[in-house]
């Protein structure tokens, strides 16, 4: 009967319905639960960046001062972002705890699984899922996108030390002057600047892994630390492969454990709430939200506890306009986005 409900009615039920299921988590787990939900809406999305630590660091210190137990939970759903911030977003959160885990109902992909590297313990549900850590790059230096001369073709770490693999073990070419030659017609189309930048992020990703999973783990594990990485970075052969938790269990190794019924009722349920909250499913429309001023507001990323509530806004106005055919045309003008305490 939830969609009978006028918006505002709606919008109440879902964060008050969200509230009772983190408090009833944090009960269950004898922890501090903070969820972190990067909205991958059609339109508007956000994505793992620099602009959540110091949100993250007021929930931090509000459950400090506020609750006896430090043990923190992190409900995580994302489609990724940047490697560098999942780093420092573990290794902000084990300044308040030594007891670290990370509940994942549903996607937690790139960023978000270099997050879950390092949490000692990784509570997946039934529709969990993981993906590789070979990010794609993209600078200045890129091929030009033939289609739009303004952007850039992003280029996948992995594909690139797939060809030279393809080159010397596929193809068997082992002479300096034809593996000279190969590499001659590379650069022919990819800027050496570019793959220089190529090789750089293959060692960065390669070292924050080793680092997150250092977190919890032993350097005379170092033989298995090494195999969770290249699984990870070169064993999947693509970036769009889901690792579901039987694979991250008893293939990876991680330190997977299954919920039991009513964590994963919970887990799954507090996504499907905020699921509907930021209306996931449904392509982002301005002209749909407008109100009578031509103004829009629309939210795309959660960072929750029972302490407070940071969203992820757009605001925007959109201004008609007439071309000189006589078209009316719609102008959509972003005038804000960032976080907001709600």
């Amino acid at each position: 009967m939830i969609f009978l409900l006028n918006p505002q009615e709606r919008t109440k039920l879902l964060m008050d319905k969200i509230k009772e299921l983190i408090q009833d988590i944090s009960q269950a787990r004898q922890s501090n639960v903070i969820c972190y939900i990067g909205g991958d809406r059609k339109n508007i999305s956000t994505r793992v960046a620099p602009d959540i630590i110091p949100i993250f660091h007021k929930h931090l210190e509000a459950i400090k001062n506020n609750s006896k137990n430090d043990k923190i939970d992190l409900l995580l759903y994302t489609k990724g972002g940047d490697v560098l911030t999942a780093l420092r977003l573990v290794q902000l959160i084990y300044e308040y705890t030594d007891n670290f885990s990370v509940l994942i109902p549903y996607k937690s992909y790139s960023a978000g699984t270099l997050i879950s590297l390092g949490a000692s313990e990784i509570i997946m549900t039934k529709m969990g899922e993981l993906s590789p850590v070979d990010p794609n790059v993209t600078s200045i230096f890129n091929p030009v996108d033939p289609n739009n001369s303004s952007a850039k073709i992003p280029i996948s770490v992995e594909d690139v030390y797939s060809f030279i693999t393809l080159v010397k073990d596929i193809m068997d070419i082992q002479s300096d002057d034809s593996l000279s030659s190969i590499f001659s017609k590379l650069v022919e189309n990819v800027h050496p600047l570019a793959l220089g930048s190529i090789h750089r992020t293959y060692l960065l990703i390669r070292s924050v892994a080793k680092k997150l999973l250092l977190s919890h783990m032993d350097i005379s594990e170092e033989v298995r630390i090494n195999e969770i990485i290249n699984h990870l970075t070169e064993k999947l052969f693509s970036h769009n492969y889901m690792i579901t938790r039987k694979e991250a269990k008893e293939f990876l190794k991680l330190p997977v454990n299954y919920c039991d019924s009513d964590l994963e009722r919970d887990i799954w349920n507090i996504y499907e709430y905020y699921k509907d909250y930021l209306e996931l499913d449904k392509p982002f429309i301005p002209e749909k939200y407008v109100d009578i001023n031509g103004r829009f507001s629309a939210g795309c990323g959660i960072i929750e506890s029972i302490y407070r509530t940071d969203e992820y806004i757009f605001e925007g106005v959109i201004q008609r306009s007439s071309s000189y055919d006589g078209n009316i045309a719609d102008n959509v003008n972003i005038t804000y986005q960032g976080w907001k305490m709600i």
